[in-house]
């Protein structure tokens, strides 16, 4: 049996366990495994994660982890540029764009009040969620983990907030908007 030491920051926290929270911990697991399989199947989403440093060097998700190494991994930055440290994306977006799940309805109109470009549907499957995400480089909004898991999908978010105003400014903060083309008055 190997062992990682693992420790998330800021909002990835949400997704662990609080044993696992604000700390460096542990994590055993066999074989040849990558460092996006081991980050998924502790909770959190690789759509979350902007940047993964493995004994201080910046590494993808293919990367294979070895027994002893320090994995530290660290949510999307929007305010700071990392590209010189390595971005685990392939590209980053241009527009702010959306694509919102089946739950999330009424964010999906506050966001087009306030002139977010927004799709949304309440028929669409997930494969059609990620598929779209993917070819119209839209951030997928979702209250659904494992949708965020789907290799697919290279930007996305996972709402926390269950009141749909809270959502939205959950959404402004986190992706550090302005208010789109047609602001309510």
């Amino acid at each position: 049996m190997k062992k990682a030491f693992f420790r998330f920051y800021a909002e990835l926290n949400y997704f662990l366990p609080p044993r696992f929270q604000q700390i460096t911990f542990p994590h055993s697991f066999n074989g040849r495994v990558s460092v996006k399989h081991l980050i998924e199947s502790l909770g959190v989403p690789h759509s979350e994660v902007d940047l993964i440093l493995v004994n201080g060097e910046s590494v993808d998700f293919s990367y294979l982890v070895e027994d002893g190494d320090r994995v530290s991994v660290y949510p999307m930055f929007e305010s700071i540029d990392i590209s010189s440290v390595g971005r685990l994306r392939p590209f980053p977006l241009r527009e702010t764009r959306f694509i919102l799940d089946i739950h999330l309805g009424q964010l999906a109109t506050y966001l087009r009040l306030f002139g977010f470009d927004t799709l949304y549907q309440n028929d669409f499957a997930d494969d059609e969620l990620a598929q779209i995400s993917s070819r119209e480089q839209r951030i997928l909004l979702t209250k659904d983990r494992g949708l965020l898991k789907r290799n697919l999908v290279t930007h996305g978010y996972c709402i926390r907030e269950e009141d749909p105003e809270q959502q939205l400014l959950e959404v402004i903060r986190r992706f550090d908007l302005r208010f789109g083309g047609n602001p309510p008055l």
